[in-house]
């Protein structure tokens, strides 16, 4: 007989993108150049000398990929807006052609019954911003609060849910630390600017959001294991690094709501990140391990008794590249049924955003993995995988297998 794990009713499900890996036309309607347009050109930053300047022609064929959303049965989409659309060197009024494209494509996610949620920062910060010191010059954060007014009032009519920014760590640790992603900076002390300008930016925006819904940000978590007893100092640390350092102040004045990215748990063994033995690992070499995320959940409940409703904003695999995929099938329900798991256990998770609703530019790895629903042929046509029909079913159902 088979079993059902049901969801709560009136559980959000939904897809998510960003707008640098999706929607191509970089040099259109007044978009000015942001740090991955100058980070794609430095030789052998990006896997194949990729680039988003097409990517999936999503500025060109939002209307279909919209249609394939509704065709999914999801009730909500997430997607990032490009801050150099809007203001093509991070100053001044808006531009309006950049608006107006947001405009349509929430207009159109309306229509097919599908909820916006809006992310204002994924990553992709106007070059002249960066030119003038980035993230780690605190008038940036201050910009920030600027643009983020000029997206309240175009779109604030039409959207109710913001998010202020996605994986501060990445673009602070990844961007200015390790540099291995935009703007490809290897400097400690401009990392840690760039995070407390971050933190600070996430508060400006939220005071300007205050009164235009419920206002979020989307945090990046991995459960840090030791791998023996001597261990555990090291990875106390890592994840303070890594997590706290976030956390702690986000959730010092809790926002409307919390997102939860997870793709892995973290194994420290002498100081290092490694794999766990006999675990299986995705094709970006991320191991496998479903139950870190209901641990995760159930964690950040008991170390947080002020943490407010969660939403997973970001989980997927990058698998097989065909469309017979049942890795990805099997990944999706073991990762839903962990969700389940932590409602059960008393976490208030209120949604689940799959990453990604079609193959993308996937920034350091260009186009070399997949973790979308929907393959994307060179044409431009979208073709669904298996994991697009399962997750179909648990979106129309709100249950799982």
């Amino acid at each position: 007989m088979t079993m059902f794990a049901e969801f709560p009713a009136g559980f959000v499900w939904g897809t998510a993108t960003a707008a640098y890996q999706i929607e191509g036309a970089a040099d259109e309607d007044g978009r000015g150049p942001s740090i991955w347009d100058t980070f794609c050109t430095v030789p052998g930053a990006i896997a194949g000398g990729d680039t988003g300047a097409v990517a999936c022609d999503h500025y060109h064929r939002y209307a279909e990929d919209v249609d394939l959303m509704a065709g999914l049965g999801v009730n909500a989409y997430r997607f990032s807006i490009a801050w150099p659309r809007i203001q093509a060197d991070g100053t001044g009024p808006a531009n309006p052609k950049g608006l107006d494209f947001y405009r349509r494509l929430v207009e159109r996610l309306l229509e097919r019954g599908i909820t916006p949620y809006v992310t204002l920062y994924h990553w992709d910060l106007p070059q002249a911003l960066q030119d003038r010191g980035g993230w780690p010059e605190r008038d940036t954060a201050y910009r920030f609060a600027d643009y983020a007014a000029l997206v309240r009032d175009g779109l604030g009519d039409l959207v109710g849910h913001w998010i202020t920014l996605n994986e501060p760590k990445v673009s602070s640790h990844a961007g200015y630390g390790s540099g291995i992603h935009a703007p490809g900076i290897r400097d400690l002390a401009q990392r840690e600017r760039a995070t407390h300008h971050l933190l600070l930016a996430h508060s400006l925006a939220s005071r300007v959001l205050e009164d235009a819904g419920h206002v979020g940000i989307v945090v990046d978590l991995s459960p840090v294991d030791p791998f023996a007893a001597s261990d555990r100092p090291a990875a106390r640390q890592l994840d303070a690094e890594l997590h706290r350092t976030f956390l702690d102040p986000i959730l010092a004045t809790p926002p409307d709501f919390l997102g939860v990215n997870y793709y892995r748990r973290m194994l420290v063994r002498d100081s290092q990140v490694v794999l766990p033995d006999g675990v299986p690992v995705t094709t970006v070499g991320w191991p496998i391990q479903p139950l870190g995320l209901r641990d995760l959940l159930v964690d950040l409940r008991a170390e947080y008794p002020n943490l407010p409703p969660i939403y997973i904003t970001e989980n997927g695999a990058s698998l097989e590249p065909g469309v017979d995929d049942p890795l990805r099938v099997d990944y999706l329900r073991r990762h839903l049924l962990a969700i389940h798991s932590a409602i059960a256990e008393g976490v208030d998770v209120r949604g689940y955003f799959l990453w990604t609703l079609m193959d993308n530019f996937e920034w350091a790895e260009g186009y070399s993995a997949k973790f979308g629903l929907f393959a994307v042929l060179p044409d431009q046509r979208r073709i669904p995988r298996a994991s697009a029909r399962f997750f179909a079913q648990v979106a129309s159902t709100n249950m799982v297998d």
